[in-house]
């Protein structure tokens, strides 16, 4: 006989899938505080009848709270003892990405499978009718008792089951049999941390005779006629109610009226009910109609481009059971980084989710609860798609998800699955869905023919291959047919994943979108993704940090691939999130001879925005005003002419916090910057008024000052010191030792930083942080060849090279110095191979070019002149503007839950740090790029958590000529080569005052 646990039936006892609904009919919330045992098999505490029983003792069972995952709550571990967190151990949260936990023996899963029991007395009261047994969610196959009768079992975590529930008068007990792993485990294999339990909530449902079970709506959109035609089935007779329309009609029948439209930009909701003797089901109805024309992608007739992410659910502390508020939290962060769309990846999310959608606005491609990713390990043999026994079960969760969420209107694409490769399944999924539910194109991604899908779809591309999809010009996969090609290429294209947002970066989003807003085909694209999957937890000692894959002692195991978030476990928004919100701006503004204004939004105009501009010399502003912006429809651009501005003499401020009289900042003044914002004129359900949208800047008149010349001053020796200036140098080794009195060491050549996630690659692909360590840039020696001095100031020359290998750099430091400045002018020459290494013959990618200086520790301050106010890199600096900022040296770093690379400014014009005690030092030049820190690049790499990071009794600063770029090669292609540091002389000056 086979095991339920181990059946690839999707389970027995439930009833028929049905839409989710809210109604008046009463409705018990069972959550709350259960009692809990974790046994070490599939045979759980006991007998589930007697458990079940109203007299079993359960006093010895732990406190749970349900829902919840009881891997991530104080629970009594196998081995016995107190009842503890079992985050860390191989019986709490385990993460893979590809890898199945369990070995591939479909659908058999080990002996060893941790099975909580969950037991809840509760009462029901006397007048309680008919009653139905309603989970949201259980992870991965439970089966159920009530009152010592077995009700069923059910597989499918991220979908609802229900029983019919005879429940009596008075007191029930109900037990649910939760089991880790399951058949189902071989289709749920969704890169993210697997947590078995109760996790959404569980009802007791009254259903009165003559109450609804199930109802359709469907509403239509005629953008010609801008008329709706709205229908609503049922599955008893009911009357429909829309009073803001004036219908009352049987269920069944049609109307056709004027109606305003559905869509993300105006989520138009009309509020009704659907009546019946037993019960009043509230409706929200969205009209609006999706469909593909001439190879587009369109909604009430226009084409329609998804500005999307892919969003898992995940809480630092309750793992996927979220609150109301959090998703509202979510929705709020998405709407005001101009995100108007989501891949609910890899599944369906909680009902709530998709209701917010509805009323706060946001596109939905939803996708089914199904991915065999683990069987790429097998050769793709036995994949459950492409293996008939398991057709029933992967038709089951794919009605599930359509029944429960047809009614949504934020809903316009079904997605099958995910990275579940080829089977006769797909095409079982896809003809019953076109049959249920006509009104919705299907997605599916991992078939290279798209047979079964109505969009051709890829992930990670690199942008020379996305300009040829583009085209429609993109390669032919391997193993397509002639006709199968000719179709994919007529297929609008949806690119589900891309800019892989793990560590720092994403970089290139504003490559990405200028290439997806080219061309018709393009549909949209989802980052990967929304937010990092880290789990708060404690060190021994009470320091708080987020816990990843890598740090439970269990394999296989993904490691730090679960924190690839746009914001932090926290969601607290990292700096790729404001650089997306950039790249997907709905409105965009270029300033230059006139300010161009284009409306990128699918129906609305700009009436919803108010534009205001400031004019700013050398950061001062200099005057501000409202900017009248004429009417502009969706996909249409205006000029505006800029604004009339009169620049007065501008005076140079001192550095904020330094008493008056002390050497300021010494800028550049003469370049007039136009900065245009576009904010919220109202209100809005995801915004307050007046919030930011997006940005244009240019420069609209005058030029940068150049550097005055004043007389040099020429250096002298004296002992073991050469001085030039205001700068002291030790005569041996050419190293600055005091700057106008402040202890400096340095400078050196610096062409390392700390790997950033992207910098490792996936694997052996791309990871040129291996070649870095592997080739010693981490370690470079420094020898200094000459110093010399004279009138015309102190010449150090010199090479830096790591140990074992023949490749390195020349250096020369060309020191000058006036009455109130000292200059240095650094050269940079590659020599030894670089390429073609004589051993292992590696190309060697140095991720920087720059000068790395000590200072001393109480430098507290940084104010600057450039791009700010958040880190800015080569490939992401868009979200970045032109200006004066000031911050603490603390409060520049990015605090990554895996220390890396961080805190980077481009396009630096000046730069001053003040401190207590201490003079300001001050750095100019045309352009550089600058980071400050409490430690080093080193210190970052060693370190495992940000916490692990401590003061190392100096501030580090670098002076670069560039840094490369960010890339996102975690998962995805190459940094372009546009983005790295040429291997090329390179020559760069700045200079310092005191």
């Amino acid at each position: 006989m086979t095991n339920y646990w181990e059946s690839t039936a999707p389970g027995a006892g439930r009833r028929a899938p049905r839409a989710d609904a809210l109604s008046d009919a009463r409705r018990l919330d069972l959550g709350g505080t259960w009692r809990f045992r974790l046994a070490p098999t599939a045979a759980g505490a006991g007998d589930g009848a007697e458990i079940s029983s109203p007299g079993f003792d359960d006093s010895a069972w732990d406190a749970l709270r349900v829902p919840a995952h009881w891997v991530l709550e104080d629970v009594t571990p196998l081995a016995g003892g107190p009842a503890r967190s079992l985050r860390g151990s191989d019986e709490g949260p385990l993460y893979t990405n590809t890898a199945l936990p369990i070995p591939i023996d479909p659908p058999r899963v080990p002996t060893e499978n941790p099975t909580g029991d969950h037991r809840l007395v509760f009462d029901v009261p006397a007048d309680f009718g008919p009653a139905v047994l309603r989970f949201q969610g259980v992870d991965s196959a439970a089966k159920v008792w009530l009152n010592g009768r077995e009700l069923g079992y059910a597989t499918g975590s991220r979908l609802p089951f229900e029983f019919d529930a005879p429940v009596v008068a008075g007191e029930n007990v109900l037990l649910v049999r939760v089991h880790r792993w399951s058949s189902g485990t071989y289709v749920e294999d969704q890169d993210m941390w697997w947590l078995p339990g109760i996790f959404r909530d569980v009802e007791l449902l009254e259903r009165p005779a003559g109450s609804i079970d199930d109802h359709h709506v469907v509403a239509d959109y005629d953008h010609v006629t801008g008329e709706g035609t709205l229908t609503v089935t049922a599955d008893v007779a009911a009357t429909v109610r829309v009073p803001e329309l004036g219908i009352e009609m049987p269920a069944g029948s049609t109307a056709v009226i004027p109606v305003e439209p559905w869509s993300a930009e105006h989520p138009r909701l009309y509020r009704g009910t659907l009546e019946s003797a037993g019960e009043i089901v509230e409706l929200s109805i969205g009209f609006r109609t999706v469909a593909i024309v001439d190879g587009v992608l369109t909604v009430n007739g226009r084409k329609v481009f998804f500005r999307g992410v892919n969003r898992h659910e995940h809480d630092p502390d309750t793992g996927r059971t979220l609150s109301r508020e959090t998703m509202i939290r979510d929705i709020r962060m998405m709407k005001q980084a101009n995100v108007n769309a989501v891949r609910t990846s890899h599944y369906p999310p909680h009902p709530e989710f998709l209701r917010l959608c509805d009323e706060y606005g946001l596109w939905v491609v939803e996708e089914g609860d199904l991915e065999t990713h683990g069987f790429i390990y097998a050769g793709w043999e036995g994949n459950p798609p492409a293996t008939p026994e398991w057709s029933d079960a992967l038709l089951d969760r794919t009605r599930r998800m359509v029944e429960r969420d047809k009614n949504r209107p934020s809903v316009v694409v079904w997605s099958l699955a995910n990275e579940s490769w080829t089977g006769d399944a797909f095409g079982e999924l896809e003809r019953w869905i076109r049959d249920r539910d006509p009104s919705r194109p299907i997605h599916y991604e991992r078939d290279p023919s798209y047979k079964n899908s109505d969009f051709a779809s890829l992930m990670y591309p690199t942008q020379e291959l996305l300009e040829q999809i583009g085209q429609r010009d993109d390669p032919r996969p391997e193993g397509v047919t002639d006709d199968e090609d000719a179709r994919r290429r007529t297929l609008p294209f949806l690119l589900c994943e891309y800019a892989h947002a793990m560590g720092n970066g994403p970089g290139s989003l504003v490559d990405y979108q200028r290439i997806l807003e080219r061309y018709d085909r393009f549909c949209g694209a989802f980052v990967w993704e929304w937010i990092d999957h880290g789990f708060r937890t404690h060190t021994d000692d009470g320091r708080e940090f987020f816990m990843h894959g890598g740090d439970v002692a269990y394999r296989p195991n993904g490691g730090r691939y679960c924190l690839d978030g746009l914001v932090f476990s926290d969601r607290s928004p990292s700096p790729g999130l404001a650089e997306l919100k950039k790249a997907l701006e709905p409105v965009s503004i270029v300033v230059g001879d006139d300010i161009e204004i284009t409306n990128k939004q699918h129906v609305a105009g700009l009436d919803a925005f108010a534009f205001d501009w400031v004019a700013e010399v050398s950061g001062e502003e200099v005057a501000r005003g409202a900017l009248d912006v004429p009417a502009v429809a969706a996909g249409e651009s205006v000029r505006v002419a800029v604004p009339a501005v009169s620049v007065p003499e501008v005076s140079v401020p001192e550095v904020s916090g330094v008493p008056a009289g002390s050497a300021g900042l010494a800028v550049p003044a003469g370049e007039v910057w136009l900065t245009v914002v576009a904010r919220l004129a109202a209100e809005t359900s995801w915004a307050d008024a007046g919030h930011e949208v997006t940005l244009g800047q240019g420069v609209i008149a005058g030029s940068r000052v150049a550097a005055s010349v004043a007389p040099r001053i020429g250096a002298v020796r004296s002992g073991d010191r050469i001085t030039l200036g205001a700068a002291e140098f030790d005569a041996e080794s050419g190293r600055l030792v005091s700057l106008g009195g402040v202890a400096v060491d340095g400078p050196e050549v610096d062409l390392y930083r700390a790997p950033t996630e992207n910098d490792r690659g996936q694997g052996s692909n791309n990871n040129v942080a291996a070649v870095w360590q592997a080739v010693g840039l981490e370690r470079m020696q420094h020898r200094t060849d000459s110093v010399e001095f004279g009138e015309y100031g102190v010449r150090v020359t010199g090479r830096s090279a790591p140990a074992t290998h023949p490749h390195g750099v020349r250096y020369t430091f060309d020191w000058s110095a006036s009455a109130d400045e000292v200059s240095l002018t650094t050269t940079v020459e590659f020599v030894g191979p670089w390429t073609e290494t004589p051993y292992m013959q590696r190309d060697i990618l140095p991720p920087r070019m720059g000068l790395r200086l000590a200072l001393p520790s109480a430098y507290r301050e940084v104010d600057w002149l450039g791009f700010g106010p958040d880190e800015s890199y080569v490939d992401s600096r868009d979200a970045a503007r032109f200006g004066r900022f000031a911050a603490s040296i603390d409060d520049l770093q990015t605090p990554y839950p895996v220390p890396q690379e961080n805190g980077n400014h481009v396009g630096t014009r000046t730069l001053a740090l003040a401190g207590d005690g201490l003079p300001t030092l001050t750095v100019d030049g045309d352009e550089f790029d600058f980071t400050v820190r409490r430690w080093t690049s080193q210190d970052l790499e060693r370190a495992r958590r940000p916490i692990d990071l401590r003061d190392s009794g100096r501030v580090w600063l670098n002076l670069d000529a560039r840094q490369q770029g960010l890339g996102s090669a975690s998962c995805g292609p190459a940094l372009p080569d546009r983005y790295r540091v040429p291997r090329e002389t390179t020559t760069w000056t700045v200079r310092f005052r005191i």
